[in-house]
């Protein structure tokens, strides 16, 4: 049997979780929501994406304000209203797939708020089209020529971690099994851990051990308030001379971990548009690796993994714990189904799709039987 179609078990003060594989499909905004509010198009997008025969569905990055939002589109999950819709659209989702645990990225995006949708530009909206003031570690902002942010005071990096603290409460009770803490992409966590972004001259700026203590404050705050599986995703490395790095990635998520941290999910790049990213197939499991290694914290791994033996191999090497893929499962719904068929594994489907395999795939769904008059 590959890896790939193995369980994996992440543990939290809950008690485990079990998943029935290694595939996970990543947060992929959506930038669909109305006000915040889940759509019609989430029931769809999610519906169809917890067909895919991946064992874990994450929900994309879903706002803790309104002002923490990238679009004035993305999902948002910070007051009655936003946790009544998300709670509507994912049990009726969930009501029309298989069932595997769902986790949710709860994420606030800073600088790089108050922007276009991606098919609007994605440029930094102007107040007379929209726009709000963008918050951030220092007045820095992301682009050269843009307004300033602001720089957030200590009363409001505490107003922060009650928000966070807020939306994990909420997806609670809408019912995830997991929450992933958005610290990756150049988004706010990720700003005060980067040295690009984050020059304050108090204790959360400055050398490494005041850059992560906001993130680690907020993560404990997290923890203290949600007791199912806690993780965060993190870019590794900004890929700029002089930002952050895999060494400090490695340090940071080892300190993460006696917080009560169950994963990590490693990414990279986001900070800065002067980044030169090494792209290539695999090319962020060896940030993986490290984390994984030092830290000893399961890992997810993410990033131009688009084969079913390529991701094989990387679990084979035993470089990352857990598989995920974006953009793919947007091409490919049903990537799982193509996995399992590839390494002769089975995933679980809906029984209205029993009827659709290809001879060469017949046993992808296991002995499963249809009948006909």
């Amino acid at each position: 049997m590959s890896i790939l179609f193995s369980n994996y078990t992440l543990n939290s003060p809950r008690g485990p979780l079990t998943l029935a594989n290694r595939i996970v499909v990543a947060p992929m905004c959506q930038y669909s929501a109305n006000n915040g509010e889940a759509t019609d198009w989430h029931l769809m997008h999610w519906g169809n994406l917890l067909n895919s025969g991946a064992a874990l569905f994450i929900i994309e990055a879903t706002g803790i304000t309104p002002e923490g939002r990238i679009t004035n589109a993305c999902l948002g999950l910070w007051d009655d209203r936003t946790e009544a819709a998300l709670k509507d659209k994912l049990s009726r989702a969930r009501a029309l797939a298989p069932a595997i645990p769902v986790f949710i990225q709860l994420a606030h995006a800073g600088r790089k708020a108050s922007s276009a949708t991606p098919w609007d530009g994605g440029q930094l909206l102007s107040p007379e089209n929209g726009g709000w003031e963008t918050l951030a570690p220092s007045a820095i902002p992301q682009l050269d020529g843009e307004r300033l942010p602001h720089e957030l005071s200590k009363d409001e990096l505490k107003q922060l971690i009650a928000d966070f603290v807020a939306s994990a409460k909420r997806a609670d009770r809408v019912g995830v099994d997991g929450i992933e803490l958005h610290g990756a992409h150049g988004y706010l966590l990720h700003q005060f851990l980067s040295p690009i972004a984050n020059q304050r001259t108090d204790e959360y700026g400055g050398a490494f051990e005041n850059r992560i203590r906001f993130p680690l404050e907020l993560f404990s705050a997290v923890r203290a308030a949600y007791q199912g599986v806690l993780g965060m995703r993190i870019s590794a490395h900004d890929w700029i001379d002089g930002g952050w790095n895999p060494e400090e990635s490695s340090n940071f998520v080892t300190q993460l971990k006696p917080l009560g941290c169950d994963f990590v999910h490693i990414s990279s790049g986001g900070i800065s548009p002067k980044q030169k990213i090494a792209l290539g197939p695999k090319y962020q499991v060896p940030f993986a690796k490290m984390v994984k290694e030092l830290s000893g914290l399961p890992t997810m791994t993410v990033g131009l993994i688009t084969d079913p033996h390529q991701a094989e191999e990387i679990l084979q090497d035993g470089d990352a714990d857990l598989i995920a893929l974006a953009r793919a499962f947007l091409y490919k719904p049903r990537w799982g189904w193509e996995a399992a068929a590839a390494l002769n594994a089975t995933v679980t489907a809906n029984e209205r799709y029993w009827r659709c395999l290809p001879r060469e795939a017949q046993a992808v769904f296991g002995n499963v039987k249809v009948g006909q008059r």
